[in-house]
């Protein structure tokens, strides 16, 4: 493959990781309209909080950086995806500390939206309201 399919490979990529963590931090509120997604979201959820807390590497960032080898790109080179999306995945200032915070922030968001849930449907069920 020519090292430019390699280079749209890797900000695939980036688009897919960004994609998934606003869908760990905020898939939570498709949950009222179709609370089947919550099978997928909650392992979303488990996944983003675990890697935070733990310091793990999400697999997404070894995959990246290799098809930015295969392109011939330094890790994280210059393009425009990497421009706009790669800060918010990877700023400069993010510390173990910030990464437990924003773990626990992850769990406590989804723990809202999820009690939110349980509670709409509570007082459905309490009310005999239909469902929507």
């Amino acid at each position: 493959m020519s090292p430019l399919v390699y280079q749209y490979l890797a900000d695939g990529v980036v688009v897919v990781h960004l994609a998934f963590i606003l869908f760990v931090l905020l898939g939570g509120l498709t949950i009222p309209a179709w609370p089947r997604m919550a099978w997928v979201h909650l392992p979303c959820v488990l996944w983003g909080a675990m890697v935070e807390s733990a310091g793990w590497i999400c697999p997404l960032t070894p995959l990246e950086n290799f098809l930015r080898s295969r392109a011939g790109q330094g890790s994280y080179g210059g393009d425009f995806v990497l421009h706009l999306i790669e800060p918010v995945i990877y700023p400069p200032w993010l510390t173990r500390e910030i990464q437990l915070f924003l773990g626990s922030l992850v769990v406590l968001v989804n723990l809202c939206v999820y009690g939110l849930v349980i509670l709409r449907i509570w007082h459905r069920s309490r009310t005999g309201a239909p469902k929507p």
